[in-house]
């Protein structure tokens, strides 16, 4: 179990830093796949995409960090849970929309299934809804 968690935390550390899969892939298959019921992550299917998707979140919000709430493995399920807050402000570059200045503070789970000792499928889960409006991208 230990190894697990200790996998776990090396990939959400990387991908919440912004290392995109280049700093990710170490600690996923090579066809780690993704879900989300989120708006601009449904068409995200691979942990790959994500990985970069969030190291391209650090162009509109630079200073982008997280506050890790609850890191959790589930042996029985071979997963590993983490709960925790992303906070930012938006002032890089516009994308989608111009730099709004606005403070981002959103909370989100990732849950990390397990194939063998390497993640094989992550899915978040997190409201964009109530993250777009903050920032004023809704």
């Amino acid at each position: 179990m230990s190894n697990m968690l200790d996998t776990a935390r090396s990939f959400f550390t990387a991908c919440e830093t912004g290392k995109g899969w280049d700093g990710c892939k170490a600690y996923c298959t090579a066809d780690a796949s993704f879900s989300a019921e989120s708006g601009p992550l449904l068409e995200v299917t691979t942990l790959a995409a994500y990985a970069d998707w969030m190291k391209g979140m650090f162009t509109p919000f630079p200073d982008a960090h997280y506050q890790l709430k609850s890191f959790a493995a589930d042996p029985e399920r071979n997963n590993v849970s983490a709960f925790a807050v992303f906070c930012a402000n938006n002032t890089g570059p516009g994308r989608p929309v111009p730099a709004s200045g606005k403070k981002l503070k959103t909370d989100y789970v990732y849950v990390m299934q397990f194939k063998d000792d390497k993640i094989g499928h992550m899915t978040k889960i997190w409201n964009d809804g109530l993250a777009l409006k903050q920032v004023g991208w809704a």
